[in-house]
This record gives structure tokens, C-alpha cells and sequence, in this order.
């Protein structure tokens, strides 16, 4: 039974930067010249409710949300730079919209902000797109060629990077683009760091893969390779510079060996597998199984212990957390959620000692989620008329996290008020502590 009320104090080290993310595509809008905006006024894509349409107009409201994050008091920030903004046509390059990347980030540092750039967010333009994009390699050159030219402009800003966002992600049957992204990676991280003296990484989307039946040689099979598909061989890539994939050769990238400077970790949910599928997707346990806002494509689990297993393996790097959220209508959840995260990331740092430096919550805003803005992981509201930020009650205490650089069920309380306590045992179990209720 949780009790978070009862939860000890527990700090995190000095320097630790806590912030928030978010993408392009999803805040700025009227990103007309990428890949996915032309995809949203096609209607090929039946995921695809809406367009983005003005998103969270933060194109044309930059300050407001430099603002919010002072306000919620925010160390770091990551966001991406859109590349079809910037190169709108192959080798045409606008100076007006990356000088307005420029301003944000020099806004940014005067407000203390620790700048953490993404220069591949899932969008691209739509002529690269029309060269077909990622699926060949030949075209790599046009991603490490934005790079060569945006680096440099955008250097002196900014303090650490994140190349690409969550290359792992899509269908595990496409082995070769996943090759090729890896490959994407390694070349541009190289631009990068010739470029720039601030750490470098690659967000990577950690889902620690489990076999639904835990004694079943076919289920620990299926979720061995799995756990390799998605996780595995990125880690694999980075430490030793080979590429090892399933239906293709082995290769080493002398670019790819300790490409990463820190692993960057967008942590959400585990996947179970089971190996009686043809795509080895099992039905979560009902117990396990939760919905927390309209959209029906949200139905994770969280288990805190299956973090603290998964960064286990990841000790030789520090760990900075890019992503991790909640969606949910209901935002108290999102409260117990972080308390439940904050506690997972402590005890990782203590059992395994795990270097966490840095936690960027998804997201900053109710933004763009890829297909409709149902999905509400924003710790502000985006009135979706006059675009107003209303901080919501989780951001005020993720600010008080922030301030104390600390976490404790007396936080939690202060900002939980009518979520009750449980009647608990002691550590010794020779006294009731009793609820609020029954003390009254």
C-alpha cells in the first residue's frame, strides 16, 4: 500500500539539473514545410485526428514560455530546432528563422537556463522526405550537412545536445532505417562534437521488454530479442562501435564508439512480450492496466521498480532523464506519478549508483502529441483559442521539487491535500499510525 505522506526526505546532488522538454512540431505550429505536416493534411494516416495547426503558437510566443519556466523555476530546458524551418528547400538556408532559434536561446542563458538543444525531433523537411528521407543511406549527407551549417550559429548557446530523439521507436521489422539512423547518429554527433565543446548524446526511449510468462523459454526468448531490437544494440553501438541487428550483417562505425558523452534517457512504460503473437505484443495485466485521459491510444503502466532495474545497466555513463511524464487528465495523478519517478531515480542512485545529474519532465505545455491534443502531458494548461500557459498544481509542486532539490511526503502533502492518508505500520510494527481520520 502507497502511503507517500510517510515517504523520507531524500535530496539529489548539488548541480542537479531539473527541467522540462518539448519539440518543434508540437509547440511552435505552422510547421508547414516538414514531413509530418504534410502528412496531416493528407489524411493517409488514420492515427492522425487533427493537424497541428498553430500547435502552441510558441513560434510566435517564445517569451511567454521563457517566462513560465522562470516562473515554475526551471534550471534546464530542452527543445529541438526544426529543420524544415531552417532549411526549407535543399541548400536554401533562412537566416530570419534561425536567427530567431538565436534570440530564444540567448534569452534562455540570460534567464539561467541550462540549453539542451535536439537537432532531429521526428521532423524533417518534406523535400528530404521526397529524396526518401532515412530509408537511404546515401542521404545522411543532407542530415549531417544541416548540422555543419546550424552548429556553429548555435554553439556559443547552448550547453549540451541531444543529436537525434528516440531513433529506436517504429516498427522493429524495419531493421535497415534503423541502421541508417544509427549510422545518422554517429556521422552527425561527429559534426557536433568538432563543432561544439558541450557534452553530446542521443535521446534513446528506454521500454525495458518482459516476457509475460517469466518462466517460459519461448517468452524469455522473444523478450531477449526484443530488449536487444529496441535497447540493446544502441547501447551495444555506442560502447564498442559495432552494429549488431537481426536479418543483417554486422558493422563496425569507428564514429559510433563513444558517441554518447552521457545517456540520454526518455523513460515511460516497460513492454511485455509474448511470444504466442505474431508481433509478440501482450495484453497488459488488468491490475496493471490504466487510462488517465480520452485518448485510447494511452493505456501504459508505470512500475517504478522496472526503472531502477533498467538504468542498472547503465552505470558506466552519467544518465540525464530527457524525457519521462505522465498523460492524465487528472493531475494529482501526475503529483503521485513524479513522487513515484523521483523516489525510483534515488534509489537507483543509492543501490546501483546510478550518476543521475539531470530530469527534464514531458513536457512544459499540453502540446501537439502526434495526432490529436488529447494527450495531456503538460505541466501548464494551453488555452487552445488565446494560446494562455496555465501552470497546473503538479507544476507548482514539480517548482518546490525544483527549489528544495528535494523530495518528501510532507511536500507531497502540502500539495495533495485531499488525497487521505492509510492507516500504516510502523518500521517496527509495534504501533498504528494512524489517518488523519481516525486521530479526528
Amino acid at each position: 500500500m502507497l502511503n507517500l505522506h510517510k515517504m523520507p526526505e531524500f535530496s539529489f546532488p548539488e548541480n542537479f539539473i531539473w527541467g522540462s522538454g518539448t519539440a518543434a512540431h508540437q509547440i511552435e505550429g505552422d510547421n508547414y514545410n516538414n514531413q509530418w505536416y504534410h502528412m496531416e493534411q493528407s489524411k493517409a494516416n488514420p492515427a492522425i485526428k487533427e493537424p497541428s495547426g498553430k500547435a502552441c503558437n510558441s513560434w510566435e510566443m517564445p517569451d511567454e514560455d521563457i517566462a513560465l519556466l522562470k516562473e515554475l523555476g526551471h534550471k534546464g530546458y530542452r527543445f529541438s530546432v526544426e529543420w524544415s524551418r531552417i532549411e526549407p528547400e535543399n541548400g536554401r538556408f533562412d537566416h530570419a528563422a534561425l536567427a530567431r532559434y538565436i534570440d530564444f536561446l540567448q534569452k534562455l542563458k540570460n534567464a539561467g537556463i541550462h540549453t539542451c538543444v535536439t537537432l532531429l525531433h521526428f521532423t524533417h523537411p518534406q523535400w528530404f522526405e521526397n529524396l526518401g528521407g532515412f530509408t537511404k543511406e546515401e542521404n545522411i549527407r543532407y542530415f549531417t550537412s544541416f548540422i555543419q551549417f546550424v552548429v556553429p550559429h548555435l554553439a556559443p548557446y547552448t550547453d549540451s545536445w541531444t543529436v537525434v530523439n528516440e531513433i529506436n521507436l517504429g516498427s522493429v521489422s524495419d531493421i535497415q532505417k534503423r541502421k541508417i539512423l544509427l549510422k545518422a547518429f554517429a556521422y552527425g554527433s561527429a559534426v557536433v562534437k568538432n563543432l561544439s565543446a558541450a557534452p553530446v548524446s542521443a535521446a534513446h526511449a528506454l521500454i525495458p521488454c518482459y516476457p509475460l510468462r517469466p518462466y517460459d523459454d519461448m517468452d524469455i526468448a522473444a523478450a531477449h530479442l526484443s530488449n536487444w531490437v529496441t535497447n540493446d544494440y544502441f547501447f551495444h553501438a555506442v560502447r564498442t562501435g559495432e552494429i549488431v541487428l537481426p536479418q543483417t550483417d554486422g558493422e563496425y562505425v569507428p564514429e559510433l564508439k563513444n558517441s554518447c558523452d552521457f545517456w540520454a534517457i526518455n523513460y515511460y512504460h516497460r513492454r511485455q512480450v509474448d511470444s504466442r503473437k505474431a508481433n509478440l505484443a501482450a495484453d497488459k495485466f488488468c491490475f496493471n492496466n490504466f487510462r488517465m485521459c480520452l485518448n485510447q491510444a494511452v493505456d501504459r503502466e508505470f512500475n517504478p521498480e522496472v526503472f531502477v532495474n533498467a538504468v542498472s545497466r547503465l552505470t558506466d555513463k552519467p544518465i540525464w532523464i530527457t524525457e519521462n511524464g505522465v498523460c492524465t487528465d487528472t493531475d494529482e495523478f501526475r503529483i503521485i506519478y513524479l513522487m513515484l519517478q523521483f523516489q525510483a531515480m534515488q534509489t537507483a542512485m543509492t543501490l546501483y549508483k546510478a550518476d543521475i545529474r539531470a530530469y527534464f519532465h514531458w513536457s512544459l505545455l499540453d502540446n501537439y502529441e502526434w495526432g490529436s491534443f488529447d494527450m495531456r502531458f503538460g505541466l501548464a494548461c494551453v488555452d487552445r483559442k488565446t494560446f494562455r500557459r496555465t501552470p497546473k498544481k503538479s507544476a507548482y509542486f514539480y517548482r518546490d521539487v525544483i527549489r528544495n532539490n528535494a523530495v518528501s511526503g510532507k511536500l507531497f502533502e502540502e500539495h495533495t491535500p485531499t488525497i487521505p492518508h492509510f492507516a500504516l505500520m510502523d518500521m517496527d510494527c509495534k504501533k498504528t499510525i494512524l489517518s488523519k481520520e481516525t486521530q479526528a
